[in-house]
């Protein structure tokens, strides 16, 4: 009796598969933005991702040479449009930098409670556009409804919803009204039982689990030789935040305030009890452990609002002065970075001594940490693209200047 191998019925064939490219974007769902994304597949396997970006340029930077520093926040909102006040809080620490100016305690406090809202604002869409990512529209909503009550409070103390140009060279461009710290922690009140919902909704969920644990997983030190920064950094397990490490006139901003960088560290995340344990499927530098960071960080924004509130309820200085449009700045270069919510933004300006800076320039956290998406990707499946790219939650307007 033949067996197969000598069965001549059965023939030897030799099987070649081509390599085919395939555009995801720049217009798809996943993409965060209008970014094109080049796959280069073998079948289902992924073997090489080329980001081709520039789609929303629109000469931020050269429009900042022609324009006295005031009046160049509104453009600076439209870098990264889902966290405009740390964009704003960021142009302004480095002009005042340049101009040796300190701001007053209670400006200190108040644009801390500001920065810190406006990254809850942040982790909340990053956190629902993943669950859309994913194929679940749920969270989405669920995050939705709580930003919506941070865009009120925003409202109330600027007039805008998304772009604010509310923190300005100076100081902000008005105090908090009254009743508004009372709303602001009636907020944070009911914000505490409704994380408990997110982490049911995503975090725990065993499809979601499957989706993110062990996909895109970024070693520390891969992370630190791309750039990498913020939640994408630290959820590889670098302990580093520059509201901590950053320079003096950053971190005197967090000065006497208590917080726990959110990193892993020996298996465990600061005060890691009192949230979900790390399911033993993922691996840290995955994209769950950087959704999870990201989930962390808005219980720690809660509690440095709480003590902000505190701190400038006690301050009796002012709130500071924008500075006046035809004030010259000193001749010089300044650079500062701050820690965004999706990473280290720096601006970088050059005076001649003239009111309108001779050269202004943005360094972006999401180029960064955008960069790195072909050696993640590399040998994932086509499916997994969306968790990965998901997962570094990048902004096409802070790249694209």
């Amino acid at each position: 009796m033949s067996t197969l191998v000598d069965d001549p019925r059965i023939m030897e064939f030799d099987v070649r598969t081509d390599e085919m490219l395939i555009n995801m974007g720049p217009q798809h769902p996943s993409t965060h933005g209008v970014l094109r994304l080049v796959l280069r597949t073998d079948g289902e396997v992924v073997s090489e991702v080329t980001p081709q970006i520039g789609y929303l340029h629109r000469s931020a930077e050269k429009i900042g040479e022609n324009l006295v520093p005031r009046q160049w926040i509104p453009y600076t909102d439209r870098m990264d449009y889902l966290a405009a006040m740390n964009m704003n809080l960021g142009w302004a620490l480095v002009i005042e930098k340049l101009m040796r100016y300190e701001p007053p305690e209670k400006g200190r406090h108040l644009r801390v409670i500001i920065a810190e809202l406006g990254r809850i604002a942040s982790h909340l869409v990053a956190m629902g556009t993943y669950g859309l990512d994913l194929g679940t529209f749920s969270p989405f909503l669920y995050a939705f409804r709580e930003r919506e009550k941070i865009l009120d409070l925003f409202e109330e103390v600027c007039g805008a919803r998304l772009t604010y140009s509310y923190i300005t060279v100076g100081g902000v461009t008005a105090d908090f009204p009254s009743g508004w710290l009372q709303k602001c922690e009636a907020f944070l009140d009911q914000l505490v039982p409704v994380i408990d919902e997110y982490h049911a909704l995503l975090t725990t969920n065993a499809i979601f689990i499957k989706r993110t644990a062990s996909i895109g997983t970024m070693s520390p030190e891969m992370a630190i030789d791309y750039g990498c920064s913020g939640p994408v950094l630290r959820g590889s397990g670098v302990d580093h935040d520059l509201r901590r490490d950053g320079e003096d006139i950053y971190t005197a901003m967090y000065d006497g305030y208590a917080f726990e960088v959110v990193a892993e560290k020996d298996g465990h995340y600061p005060r890691d009890h009192q949230y979900p344990a790390v399911p033993h499927e993922a691996r840290l530098g995955d994209s769950w452990h950087r959704f999870y960071v990201r989930m962390l960080e808005v219980i720690q924004s809660m509690d440095l609002i709480r003590q902000g509130i505190d701190r400038y309820s006690l301050a009796t200085d002012g709130h500071g002065e924008p500075m006046k449009l035809t004030q010259k700045l000193p001749k010089g270069e300044a650079y500062l970075e701050t820690e965004a919510p999706r990473g280290q933004m720096g601006f970088y300006v050059v005076s001649d001594g003239n009111a309108i800076p001779w050269r202004a320039r943005a360094r972006s956290s999401s180029f960064s940490n955008l960069w790195i998406t072909g050696q993640l990707c590399r040998g994932c499946l086509i499916a997994d693209i969306p968790s990965i790219v998901g997962s570094l939650d990048v902004v096409m307007g802070e790249i694209d200047r």
